[in-house]
């Protein structure tokens, strides 16, 4: 199946967003680190600017879409919202903001020290969207989808170049899913070249997973300690297609087995990453997804907006 996007086009959005973003770095740990006798590489996407991967997909769109005076809008749990947000005030657009009663207040402090205006868009991410949605068709502001747009894919893609670039020679990556942009794009610089790509859900916010499993796009309930950020109740098609043609499969990872990732990444590394940003981490220590003796193993990092009590709670 031809995927609707290439590794030219993420090669041309990585080019476009390159003076915008941090290339950010990758920390390999040698076997045995993490439960595995192969070697883990973990790419530090935490590090990009807002605290997570999205404002790769957030200037690829507002550098290839024009921009109407009333600016953008976007949906999101929180991190897309910052990444929309910090994107905007860079390019000097208004942004607008719709986030659910869920975001957490670390999130929307972000938002808001980046310049933007946030709206209550109701319980779930779910909601907000549709609210959202309701804004732009009435003001005629540029939408910035999180997940489900092909911008967004290409800019998410470039992570995947970044990590090929440094040499690393995975075997399989692992990669959180909550819309599944980040996979969709991951999957689309990989795909066909030999590399297993492996999507890791909660197993109370598993939209990709079930859509997988009825072979179309589906909604689903969403009940997780990463909703915030994992907490999409639909990929869409877009996000559907490329996932079913390049991944290999979707992993479920309890929400303890969250909590103890982000121990881990505290205890050894003193990295405060979110729930979401841990969930990769998470299918690996837990058995979730089992690697072959001496296999490659990369896992993303994706986020780190947490708030710093509740992790102090965990840890």
């Amino acid at each position: 199946m031809a995927l609707p996007l290439s590794r030219d086009d993420i090669r041309a959005a990585y080019e476009r967003i390159r003076p915008h973003i941090r290339r950010t770095p990758v920390c390999t740990q040698p076997g045995g680190a993490l439960g595995h006798d192969g070697p883990v590489s973990l790419k530090l996407e935490f590090l990009q600017h807002a605290g997570s991967f999205k404002p790769r997909g957030a200037f690829n769109t507002l550098l290839t879409q024009p921009v109407p005076k009333a600016g953008v809008a976007a949906a999101s749990g929180g991190n897309h919202g910052a990444a929309v947000a910090y994107a905007a005030r860079q390019l000097g657009i208004p942004a607008r903001i719709f986030v659910p009663e869920i975001s957490s207040p670390a999130k929307l402090e972000l938002i808001r020290r980046f310049g933007a205006e946030v709206v209550i868009g109701g319980p779930r991410y779910a909601d907000a969207l549709v609210t959202c949605g309701a804004y732009i068709a009435d003001t005629g502001a540029l939408s910035v989808h999180a997940y489900d747009s092909l911008s967004t894919i290409q800019g998410q893609g470039t992570v995947a170049l970044e990590w090929e670039e440094d040499g690393q020679g995975l075997d399989t990556v692992l990669v959180a899913v909550g819309g599944g942009g980040l996979i969709a794009g991951i999957a689309s610089w990989w795909a066909g070249r030999g590399i297993k790509l492996v999507g890791v859900e909660p197993e109370g916010s598993r939209a990709l997973h079930a859509s997988l499993e009825a072979g179309r796009p589906v909604d689903v309930t969403v009940e997780s300690i990463a909703a915030d950020s994992l907490g999409a109740r639909n990929t869409g098609e877009l996000v559907f297609s490329i996932a079913r043609a390049a991944v290999d499969h979707v992993a479920l990872v309890t929400d303890a087995a969250i909590r103890e990732a982000q121990r881990t990444l505290w205890r050894e590394w003193r990295i405060a990453a979110e729930p979401g940003g841990a969930t990769a981490l998470a299918a690996l220590l837990s058995n979730a997804y089992r690697p072959q003796p001496g296999e490659r193993v990369g896992v993303l990092l994706c986020g780190a907006n947490v708030e710093l009590s509740k992790l102090a709670e965990s840890v």
